[in-house]
């Protein structure tokens, strides 16, 4: 079977029979990836009783149905569960905490790291005191970590 080189999309094949199956494979892995918003990242077992059209960031040792298909996005659907292979960069908002995710090499990382300001030959307690203060309101918002 032929897919998109970025998300494995199946492509309808020239000739093919039960186009339709294929068309709403691709239409269902889209649903997912598109605006992704997810119940929770690094989930190991499958949710006891998923919604329809809900989606989860699976953790790296899943258990389960979900075995053998770690750091994916997982989305239940009327026909089961369908698995995306995240493109690096892919971001998802993760519904629980409220925080911007990003598949990166491989790993699922929240929001981006900033240091604690340090250093510096003259030392303005103030100045530090308002950037430890910004820094806590963005990873309050989820999108520093």
């Amino acid at each position: 079977m032929t897919t998109t080189p970025r998300l494995s999309l199946p492509l309808i094949e020239p000739g093919q029979a039960q186009k339709e199956l294929f068309h709403n494979e691709s239409l269902l892995l889209i649903d997912a990836a598109v605006q992704a918003g997810v119940v929770a990242v690094g989930t190991e077992p499958p949710a006891p009783d998923p919604v329809e059209g809900d989606c989860w960031v699976i953790g790296p040792a899943p258990i389960g149905v979900w075995e053998g298909h770690g750091q994916k996005l997982a989305m239940w659907t009327a026909g089961g569960w369908r698995f995306l292979n995240p493109p690096e960069g892919m971001a998802v908002w993760d519904r629980a905490t409220g925080c911007l995710w990003r598949h990166r090499s491989g790993m699922w990382l929240r929001g981006n790291t900033i240091p604690a300001a340090t250093g510096g030959t003259t030392i303005d307690e103030g100045a530090r005191q308002m950037l430890a203060a910004v820094i806590e309101v963005l990873r309050g918002h989820g999108l520093v970590a």
